[in-house]
């Protein structure tokens, strides 16, 4: 039925248009669009709460500069890695609008958090296979019904997707290759000044820990 596929891929208001075909024009579909507009106003809030938890805490581990996690004097939040998260979220976007982008901003912002997305949940899935590999005794909290083939499928279905996102619009490929060389610009920084500066949690220096004492027992 009307608008159809075509049609609602290029609606601006996608969701809406598929509430008005379903309910029709009524009273129905407004309360709907209005509850979606509530949560996406959730959504927003929890998005800025992250991205600034994420950075103030990268920060503190010696990821970041230290600077980024300076808290409030009075109210305590991590007001540098808030504001600093959103002036170079403000700027990408930006430089998206300048490109000349055919597709509105925020969907091209979209497929670059998918890209994200997806590099972390290969790297999620490939660490499990490894600890559960090398370190197969760890205790843990919860233990994956699935195990090493379940995380090994999960690992293919993301590969798969991170692949397709390079094989489709070509302003969708111009910020993927942007997000990628972000990517590789934080791995350099990593490299070569933030390694040298990390305060490792207690997982983190367990591993090194572990690691260390498998080197001497291969030596002896």
């Amino acid at each position: 039925s009307a608008p159809g596929s075509a049609g609602i891929a290029a609606s601006s208001e996608p969701l809406f248009d598929g509430f008005k075909t379903i309910l029709g024009t009524g009273i129905g579909s407004s309360l709907f669009a209005i509850m979606a507009v509530a949560g996406l106003v959730a959504s927003f809030h929890a998005i800025i709460y992250a991205y600034g938890r994420q950075v103030f805490s990268l920060s503190r581990a010696g990821y970041f500069p230290s600077f980024l996690s300076l808290t409030h004097k009075k109210y305590k939040t991590p007001h540098v890695a808030l504001i600093g998260g959103a002036i170079l979220g403000y700027a990408v976007a930006l430089v998206i609008h300048f490109m000349g982008a055919s597709s509105p901003v925020g969907a091209v912002l979209l497929n670059m958090a998918v890209f994200g997305a997806v590099i972390s949940y290969c790297l999620q899935m490939l660490c499990y296979i490894i600890l559960k590999v090398k370190h197969p005794g760890i205790e843990r909290p919860y233990k994956s019904p699935l195990g090493i083939p379940g995380a090994a499928v999960a690992l293919v279905i993301a590969a798969v997707t991170l692949v397709s996102l390079f094989m489709i619009d070509p302003i969708y490929q111009k910020v993927v290759i942007g997000a990628l060389v972000w990517y590789l610009l934080g791995i350099a920084y990593f490299a070569f000044v933030g390694r040298k500066q990390l305060i490792l949690s207690p997982e983190e220096q367990f591993a090194v820990t572990e690691e260390k004492s498998r080197a001497a027992a291969s030596l002896k």
